[in-house]
């Protein structure tokens, strides 16, 4: 005996078509390709706050996404770190960090960044400065593994008070 499918297919034309088609569609599903996720994620990282910033910067490089690391730099953005060998500090704008942060991100098979204690914190509306360490642990491969334990300076501003804030200028205090 003939399942309705079967028996379906076998007419090959009009409604027994259809009804073949209808009952054959779920057959393929691909188990191992997961439908979409349409539901919007839940994530702490809130560029509104200060704090919401620290946290968008981990996920960043916890993920090694540029796209979200590129949204918390403002246009103007300054990195600043000093060259202990040359006794010089070294700035880059914007689009020297990105690539440079493109680059970690391509090279590095995980990184760790986990944000240590407030040192210092300086407020106003629509800036913020706040001298915080840090631990990063970058893996480049099971025998290539660095950490990095350091401060970062960083000032925050935004426009208008409901503004997210944006980092303008980031100064790595870090001595390695």
């Amino acid at each position: 005996m003939r399942t309705i499918a079967e028996r379906a297919c076998a007419h090959g034309k009009g409604a027994g078509f259809l009804v073949c088609a209808l009952l054959c569609l779920p057959a393929c599903i691909n188990p191992f390709a997961p439908g979409w996720d349409n539901a919007p994620a839940e994530s702490t990282c809130n560029p509104q706050t200060v704090e919401g910033m620290f946290q968008c910067f981990q996920a960043a490089y916890t993920f090694r996404d540029t796209t979200v690391y590129g949204q918390l730099l403002d246009p103007e953005f300054v990195f600043v770190y000093r060259n202990y060998d040359l006794g010089i500090d070294v700035t880059w704008g914007r689009d020297d960090e990105l690539r440079t942060t493109f680059g970690l991100f391509q090279n590095a098979q995980k990184l760790d960044l986990i944000w240590n204690n407030i040192i210092t914190t300086t407020a106003e509306s629509t800036s913020v400065n706040v001298v915080r360490g840090f631990n990063l642990t970058l893996v480049f491969n099971p025998s290539d593994i660095e950490r990095i334990d350091g401060t970062a300076n960083i000032t925050f501003r935004r426009a208008r008070i409901n503004d997210p804030w944006r980092i303008v200028r980031w100064r790595d205090e870090s001595n390695y």
